[in-house]
């Protein structure tokens, strides 16, 4: 073969290696953006079926289901804290889910659900904290899930049913300039909502543990009311 021969040859199987090593690199990269869809389609789903299935409203027996194609949902101790004139005057051990799924997360505490992680992270629902400057109210709501230590997880599609049974306490709190106070590993996303409620916001941990307490303070002196809605959460299989 002439030299003009190998050359072409050679030249030819470059281009197939060059071909081959970018159609690996395409088809790789497809495959990230893919599964980063499927985490982000995961999180929102999961974040909405948290909404529907943990109802503080509603009375008695109440079952719903989340669903995910792959990820993990647990359960975190998390606290909330009513503060009237500086004093703690009513603590509730809230707890929280969080499904996680690469770097997609969805979280329930307090009635809330939160979207995303750090700065980025985003309500879908508010929590059940109501503040009217005008009748000097503050009303603070706390869905106590009461569930055991839990870990769900897995690949290839996974349902897990969430079934509450939903009782209601109210206690008068009394008068006095009131503040509530939830701990959250997504802080930023509640400070955001506080403040568009006229509430002036700080943090503070209280227990030590590195969680943080969003506190959000209410101008003026108010009738407080804690409303417990103790959902005696079970989580089970699909």
């Amino acid at each position: 073969m002439s030299a003009r021969g190998q050359s072409h040859v050679v030249g030819v199987a470059l281009m197939l290696g060059l071909t081959v090593a970018a159609l690996g690199a395409l088809t790789a990269g497809v495959g990230t953006v893919l599964e980063s869809q499927a985490a982000a389609a995961d999180a929102n789903r999961v974040a909405s079926d948290l909404d529907a299935a943990l109802d503080e409203r509603a009375h008695g027996y109440h079952s719903g289901h989340v669903r995910f194609s792959e990820g993990s949902l647990s359960t975190v101790d998390r606290t909330v804290r009513v503060v009237r004139n500086g004093s703690v005057v009513g603590e509730v051990d809230a707890g929280g889910l969080v499904f996680e799924s690469g770097d997609r997360r969805a979280a329930y505490v307090a009635g809330a659900v939160v979207r995303g992680r750090g700065g980025g992270a985003w309500l879908t629902e508010a929590p059940s904290v109501t503040g009217s400057e005008r009748n000097g109210v503050v009303v603070v709501g706390v869905p106590r899930l009461g569930a055991d230590e839990v870990g769900v997880g897995g690949t290839g599609g996974t349902a897990v049913t969430l079934e509450t049974n939903v009782t209601h306490s109210r206690l008068d709190l009394g008068r006095g300039e009131f503040a509530v106070a939830i701990e959250t590993a997504t802080p930023d996303a509640l400070a955001r909502h506080f403040r568009e409620e006229n509430a002036t916001v700080s943090r503070q941990d209280f227990d030590g543990d590195g969680t943080p307490s969003v506190v959000a303070r209410y101008p003026g002196r108010r009738q407080g009311y804690l409303v417990v809605h103790d959902l005696a959460l079970e989580v089970g299989d699909g």
